[in-house]
């Protein structure tokens, strides 16, 4: 069955609120917002108020967790004060997930590389999940999109080094390429999972460089921007977004897709859709 994926070439937080709307899930009780906060010196991530008029219609708390590397949001104290310079605090309540120990640890159990999931254990405090996501490029993981925002993002700093040495954090920059990549997945279908249907997905084609907003020193964007998408399944936005730069005659493409491609990105799609839980084959709805 396909996915629906709503999308609009106009790039204003009147859009992302228009697509939320349309998308036609309520989202009950308390509602998390995961947001890319930004590494300190990143010049490309979303900031806080494009994101604040779907944020304050959903009634929702910004909600992250600490890095596993190197840098100004590895440690609770050094987040908080990032988070402030950056203006979130001024807009939003904002939930620093695993700001105190322990970890919730999430089961997985038909993971294909992990069982176990480790995630900021305020997370559990929230009945649904909106997760606003720039897509771009990755150093890493290829692309960034919903997926990693639901793996890597909602993990807690050691759960960001379990995904990534997939199953050993002692290799958090050495594991199997492919394992990493469908570690990414495993530990995405777990936070499915913990929302039971209860998410919506939006990603923001804007700003599109080879490189993350972990990224302190980034490749400024080399692809014009394209739009934005929302969906309630996580697979099919990204997959849509991955299409849609495939499908463009942008003369960044190459550059771009030579960070996907070289990164093998799309498998973390593959992994994702081979666990069920969301499509590759959608249906893309444009809105004028």
């Amino acid at each position: 069955m396909k996915s629906t994926v709503y999308f609009s070439r106009d790039i204003t937080p009147d859009a992302v609120l228009r697509l939320y709307k349309l998308v036609g899930k309520e989202l009950p009780g308390k509602v998390a917002v995961k947001v890319h906060s930004g590494e300190k010196g990143n010049q490309n991530f979303l900031r806080p108020d494009f994101w604040k008029e779907t944020i304050d219609y959903v009634g929702g708390t910004v909600v992250e967790c600490n890095t596993a590397y190197p840098g100004a949001r590895n440690t609770t104290a050094k987040h908080l004060a990032l988070l402030e310079e950056h203006g979130w605090n001024r807009y939003f309540t904002v939930d620093l997930l695993d700001a105190q120990d322990p970890d919730l640890e999430l089961p997985i159990p038909n993971g294909k590389v992990i069982h176990k999931n480790f995630v900021g254990k305020d997370i559990a405090n929230y009945d649904s999940l909106l997760v606003l996501s720039h897509f771009k490029g990755h150093p890493m993981g290829g692309y960034g999109g919903a997926l990693k925002q639901l793996s890597i993002g909602v993990a807690s700093s050691f759960g960001k080094a379990y995904i990534h040495g997939a199953g050993d954090p002692k290799q958090i920059w050495t594991a199997d390429h492919d394992s990493f990549l469908e570690s990414m997945a495993d530990a995405a279908s777990s936070v499915v999972e913990l929302f039971k249907g209860n998410a919506v997905y939006i990603n923001v084609m804007k700003n599109m460089s080879v490189d993350c907003d972990c990224c302190e020193v980034a490749e400024d964007p080399c692809l014009a921007d394209m739009g934005v998408l929302a969906s309630t399944d996580p697979i099919a936005i990204d997959q849509a977004c991955i299409d849609l730069v495939y499908g463009c005659d942008d003369p960044g493409k190459a550059h771009f897709l030579e960070r996907v491609e070289s990164r093998n990105g799309v498998h973390t799609i593959e992994a994702a859709a081979a666990l069920g839980f969301g499509s590759r084959e959608y249906e893309l709805v444009e809105v004028k």
